[in-house]
């Protein structure tokens, strides 16, 4: 008699974890979607604009490490700006991001320091800053050189006011 409150037991808990497996098969993860927060120009020494994207911001610690991880697509025009507190050897690296990036080092002073050209998808390996910088700009991989972006150009970025 005993014995038929522990086998009513043991069929629920069967039936209960069949069930979370097909809840779990039919979740999905929500995307990602880029959240235009301002503008951004790249301009030359002569004061002449290279490039124009528009940005998301990362300006606080879990939107900074978080990045664009998980995101698989971005636009040309499309840019996410990482702003620190201050000037400093950074370290980015491609963990859990599925788009391939250039990556942009930018000095406090709004100079590109470096630019990592191309890094690959899913690579945990660490892409240095080489000097110190304020600011990293992450663009699809390619804008650097189809828009001629280099050490030394300036950019310049303006928040949206919503």
């Amino acid at each position: 008699m005993k014995k038929t409150p522990i086998l009513i037991l043991i069929l629920l808990l069967i039936v209960s974890c069949q069930n979370q497996k097909k809840e779990n098969k039919n979740f999905k993860k929500s995307e990602i979607n880029f959240k235009k927060e301002g503008n951004l120009l790249v301009k030359d020494s002569l004061k002449q604009i290279k490039a124009e994207f528009d940005i998301e911001i990362a300006d606080d610690k879990y939107q900074r490490e978080t990045g664009l991880m998980y995101r698989k697509e971005m636009k040309n025009n499309q840019a996410m700006l990482f702003i620190f507190e201050e000037e400093a050897p950074r370290y980015f690296y491609m963990k859990n991001t599925y788009i391939p990036l250039d990556i942009i080092y930018i000095s406090k002073d709004s100079t590109i320091v470096n630019i990592i050209h191309n890094a690959t998808p899913l690579d945990e390996n660490s892409l240095p800053s080489l000097l110190p910088a304020q600011y990293v700009l992450e663009v699809k991989a390619g804008i650097c050189e189809e828009k001629n972006l280099q050490v030394g150009d300036q950019i310049s970025w303006i928040i949206n006011q919503d």
